[in-house]
């Protein structure tokens, strides 16, 4: 809080985020500005405890990891180091450094006071893989990872952004700041802002860009041993832990990679391999083969589990409670990481391959995408004829700055996992391996023609590379909620479906947008009956049936 803090607001904006930060508690608070934070010990599991005070009184809450720490602290002397841990790194830089932001090598959010100046530092890491939510109530500046931690201010009212609804239905993701609540934006990836105060109320002082990924295609590319390479060392930095660290395993090229890669990363890193983690319908699955071949193959542990009957009801309250968005057909991520959890504080998963690599199917014909995009617009009014997918490489561009990755992608696995007391980390994003990534050939991604003929050429090329079985890195794309339990998904929509007919009837201007995607109607009144109704408060144990029926 900047600006009029209140340590029992504070104190109820921890609690709404305890599941985040099982570990631990704690409250800080002068005249200006106040802190609370929620924690997951990882690493320096006694130490480092939050929010963190330096020996010139700046205060600092941070959710992440800073993966360069140990060089940061080799490379700082005249600081008294207090901890063994990360996050201090990031005080030690910002008393030193004045592009202090832009030496961090990692994922976080961070909020950072410095009392002398008055001023609050906000800065989120280039990729947005943490989440960094603001809103202004009564000029009081509230921040926190979720934007349910806002009721603990009594006059938050939560409320629907009809605008940035219409911008999700259309382009199933928000774009950039928006979330789908109104007057509740993000910090940009790669950003970093500075606030103040005028008469007590806060204020934005500056905002920056400090790191902005561009594709910048080789067409002399040919180095799938050093794509392969940048993998591997993104794995190895994402295996600092104090705690054990376990791999999001579905099967598909991406996480199968992550996990075949475990052995070399696990020795780079001088650290434990990474057990392996799967969970499907039944054992007739694809996925669960997949798994169980790659596990087999290379000699990984696996944790497997079949989903209960009723996985869908009892998943879908709790997605639409911690995911604070229209999302019910990707249920799996619930009892997965629910069943990591028990054992593991820290995942590796294969998030942001395809958006690096071109993964999707719609990527095969950008002209008919762009048309459901403009269709769907239209029919909710808005006049809007669309040029961002003119070409793959755009298209690529477009996604990667404006939210597929962040505001979907990662939005998902970073809410459903921290449900869980779980951070999930993502090696395909790791600094090596963007850098190595953005100088591939668009016909490398996505091959025109050729004995490939599949997504994610180039990636699949180093995978060959790798320890995996070739039936793997030959898999194609599947979509991660269908693959996963799909008789589960049928079965549940038809189920719902009358539901849904209604639910269309009660959002005028969206239902025209929403014809060809009705689980997303679900997904609105899910969100609006557990969120906006009596401010979102004590709703998250009621079940679908009943959420739906009390706003129809």
């Amino acid at each position: 809080m900047l600006g009029q803090p209140d340590a029992l607001v504070l104190k109820g904006m921890v609690g709404l985020l305890g599941h985040r930060g099982p570990d631990g508690k704690g409250i800080w608070t002068d005249d200006d500005c106040g802190f609370g934070h929620a924690r997951l010990a990882i690493v320096d599991i006694e130490g480092s405890k939050q929010p963190m005070v330096s020996d010139e009184g700046c205060v600092l809450v941070v959710n992440g990891e800073i993966y360069n720490h140990q060089h940061i602290r080799s490379s700082i002397q005249d600081f008294r180091w207090r901890t063994k841990g990360d996050s201090e790194s990031i005080l030690a830089l910002h008393s030193r450094v004045p592009d202090w932001v832009s030496r961090l090598d990692g994922i976080f959010a961070i909020s950072l006071w410095d009392p002398i100046r008055k001023e609050l530092t906000l800065a989120r890491d280039p990729l947005g893989v943490k989440p960094l939510l603001r809103t202004i109530v009564d000029g009081t500046l509230l921040v926190a990872s979720e934007a349910k931690a806002f009721r603990a201010h009594e006059e938050h009212v939560p409320a629907m952004d009809i605008e940035a609804m219409k911008t999700r239905i259309a382009y199933e993701y928000p774009l950039d700041d928006s979330t789908l609540f109104k007057d509740v934006e993000q910090v940009s990836p790669g950003t970093y802002e500075v606030w103040g105060l005028d008469e007590g109320r806060a204020v934005l002082l500056e905002r920056q860009r400090y790191k902005h990924w561009r594709l910048t295609p080789d067409e002399n590319w040919n180095d799938p041993q050093g794509l392969l390479d940048s993998l591997t060392k993104s794995i190895a930095d994402r295996l600092m832990s104090d705690v054990p660290v376990g791999v999001v395993l579905s099967g598909g090229l991406d996480s199968a990679l992550v996990a075949a890669l475990g052995h070399q990363a696990a020795e780079l890193a001088e650290q434990p391999v990474p057990e392996c983690w799967t969970v499907a319908e039944d054992e007739d699955n694809p996925d669960w083969q997949a798994a169980e071949l790659v596990t087999s193959e290379l000699d990984l542990v696996h944790h497997q589990r079949i989903l209960e009957p009723d996985s869908f009801h009892s998943a879908v309250p709790d997605m639409c409670w911690h995911g604070e968005d229209l999302d019910v057909t990707v249920m799996f991520f619930q009892p997965l990481f629910q069943t990591m959890a028990k054992e593991v504080s820290v995942g590796l998963c294969g998030q942001g391959a395809d958006e690096l690599h071109a993964g999707y199917p719609r990527y095969r014909n950008l002209e008919k995408h762009q048309n459901l995009i403009n269709r769907r617009l239209n029919k909710m009014g808005i006049e809007h004829d669309l040029n961002n997918f003119d070409s793959l490489q755009s298209s690529l561009q477009f996604e990667l700055d404006h939210g597929q990755l962040s505001n979907f992608q990662l939005r998902l696995v970073d809410r459903h996992s921290m449900a869980h007391g779980l951070e999930v980390r993502v090696p395909f994003l790791g600094s090596d391996h963007v850098e190595a990534s953005i100088h591939l050939p668009m016909n490398e991604r996505l091959p025109k023609n050729g004995t490939w003929g599949q997504e994610k050429q180039a990636l699949r090329k180093a995978a060959k590379l790798s320890p995996l079985p070739e039936e793997v890195v030959m898999r194609p794309k599947l979509p991660a909620g269908r693959a996963t339990a799909p008789k589960m998904l049928d079965d549940f929509l038809e189920q719902m479906m009358p539901r849904a007919n209604e639910l269309m009837k009660r959002y005028p201007s969206l239902a025209k947008g929403l014809q060809e995607q009705k689980e997303i109607a679900l997904g609105l009144g899910l969100f609006e009956s557990m969120h906006i109704i009596n401010r979102g408060l004590e709703r998250n144990k009621m079940s679908v049936e009943g959420l739906i029926d009390e706003i129809l």
